[in-house]
């Protein structure tokens, strides 16, 4: 059997880390994961996906990471299910992170948040997932 997901996209709010009474990290946040295609408007659209991760990893995701971080993720969809308090079944559907990556610098992060909306000289090349326009001077090229 095979259950692997990869995921790229920005942290919906800030990590939440809490310890089991085992004292294991866990950590839960949600990804936006935009879609490839437009809508009929044509807008794109994002998938907001519940995520899990746990032990050292939750730690240092939940130290590193903030709201609107770009991460890449690896892991595996998990499903399980409990009674709420009026005795109705709740099932969840979730990722269960195995380990993440940051794809972007926080000082990168940082001039996003706080760059002016004036227009950019430099040419802007989209990345391969829709979000944010890469910034690619001359300089960076090999040729």
């Amino acid at each position: 059997m095979i259950n692997n997901v990869v995921l790229v996209g920005r942290l919906t709010r800030d990590p939440e880390l809490k310890y089991t009474p085992q004292n294991q990290a866990v950590g839960t946040f949600s990804l936006a994961v935009n879609r490839p295609f437009k809508n009929a408007n044509g807008e794109r659209e994002a998938d907001f996906i519940n995520c899990v991760i746990w032990r050292q990893q939750a730690e240092n995701l939940s130290n590193f990471a903030k709201k609107g971080a770009l991460i890449g993720i690896t892991g595996r969809i998990q499903t399980r299910n409990y009674e709420n308090q009026q005795g109705q079944k709740v099932y969840v559907t979730e990722v269960v992170a195995d380990n993440f990556q940051m794809l972007e610098s926080n000082k990168s992060q940082a001039q996003q948040d706080n760059k002016p909306q004036t227009q950019n000289k430099k040419p802007q090349y989209p990345d391969a997932f829709g979000s944010n326009p890469m910034e690619i001077s001359d300089d960076d090229l090999p040729f």
